[in-house]
């Protein structure tokens, strides 16, 4: 009978692991991420991307190869030409993704068509999955999730030149990325070079990502990608179903008024969660029954302490954004754009993790605390 093989990475010989160990500092952040995540067990899951699943042709690369080498590109904001040549010549990236010293690393072409492989396997469910057993990984080495999740939703704007695009269809051409949607953000003062003020429609064509954040460790449990104009309070009921699959014993969820939704408030409570949305005013105004029962809940400690932890997800937006490139996708359709977000969501995971367990930040220079692990 076949079996899967794959092609010898070096990592088994002299300039392999031992002499990394030589040149590689061992309290860099990459050489502390391979160590606090067994990275080994996702081969078997990553193989519907090999013909023959490895058994037949060719000893490919092994999946984690590849796989590490796209969470490289997220963490840094490289391309995959990019991350090919880091590969090369960077050492401590170079252990990290499983090559030995002198080994090649894969080209540009073997990642983007690894990637291309996945997505027609089984769209983002494959990262997804990936994503979800590393936050498994994480509680099984000692961090424990908090009581308290804030949902929110982060807009990526669709990689596509508006003006550009606007051309093609007056020409009759279908648009650039037909699945992104027109999102309208409201009116915002703006100030002009001229220092004048003004006022103007935000708007623009792109992608939602609906997210779960544990508010104590700083960690995505759930991550849903939708079109841009899709409702968040229409998106809260996937991001608890997968919380409770994941086993994520959350007492509270907190959220901004897009999710001030009766039937999402009383879904929650029939979990015995409580629900620390942002309550609109017209629930609150007036001394009614109905009002003053919305009053004692937004009166209550369990939304007093939601409210004061839901800027936590703001920030973690922000560093999403500012980091590692989500304020753009990389690519066109929803599905390509459902691999960023869950491939974005896993490297910020990734960070936290390390920072928890070890105590090492992933920015160079930064200082070393103490882990937080129980």
């Amino acid at each position: 009978m076949a079996r899967k093989r794959f092609k010898n990475v070096g990592m088994g010989s002299f300039f392999g692991k031992f002499a990394y160990e030589q040149v590689v500092p061992r309290d860099h952040f990459l050489v502390k991420l391979s160590q606090v995540i067994d990275w080994d067990v996702y081969n078997d899951l990553l193989l519907p991307a090999y013909k023959g699943l490895a058994e037949t042709g060719r000893p490919p690369y092994p999946p984690v190869v590849l796989l590490k080498m796209l969470v490289i590109a997220y963490l840094y904001g490289f391309s995959e030409r990019q991350v090919e040549e880091a590969t090369t010549y960077h050492l401590a990236i170079k252990e990290f993704v499983g090559l030995g010293i002198t080994e090649a690393a894969p080209d540009h072409s073997t990642l983007s068509d690894f990637k291309a492989r996945m997505r027609e396997a089984g769209g983002w469910r494959y990262f997804e999955a990936i994503s979800g057993d590393v936050l498994q990984q994480a509680v099984a080495a000692g961090i424990q999730l908090g009581k308290i999740q804030v949902v929110d939703s982060v807009h990526t704007v669709a990689d596509v030149d508006n003006d550009a695009d606007r051309r093609r269809q007056e020409q009759g051409k279908p648009p650039r990325d037909h699945q992104a949607q027109l999102v309208k953000k409201g009116r915002r003062r703006q100030t002009g070079p001229d220092g004048k003020v003004t006022t103007k429609e935000v708007q623009y064509r792109g992608y939602k990502a609906h997210v779960s954040l544990n508010a104590f460790t700083g960690l995505i449990t759930s991550l849903h990608p939708t079109s841009g104009n899709a409702a968040d309070n229409r998106q809260f009921p996937y991001l608890l179903a997968h919380d409770q699959g994941m086993g994520v014993g959350a007492e509270i969820y907190a959220g901004d008024k897009a999710y001030d939704d009766t039937d999402l408030h009383f879904q929650l409570w029939e979990h015995d969660q409580f629900p620390a949305f942002r309550l609109r005013r017209f629930r609150t105004s007036g001394d009614t029954p109905q009002s003053l029962f919305w009053q004692s809940i937004q009166a209550s400690s369990e939304y007093q302490a939601g409210e004061a932890e839901r800027y936590k997800i703001e920030r973690k937006f922000g560093e999403a954004k500012r980091w590692h490139g989500f304020g753009r996708c990389r690519y066109l359709g929803l599905v390509r754009y459902g691999i960023q977000a869950h491939l974005m969501a896993m490297v910020l995971n990734l960070k936290r993790i390390v920072l928890l367990l070890t105590g090492v930040h992933f920015r160079a220079g930064g200082r070393k605390t103490q882990s937080v692990a129980a």
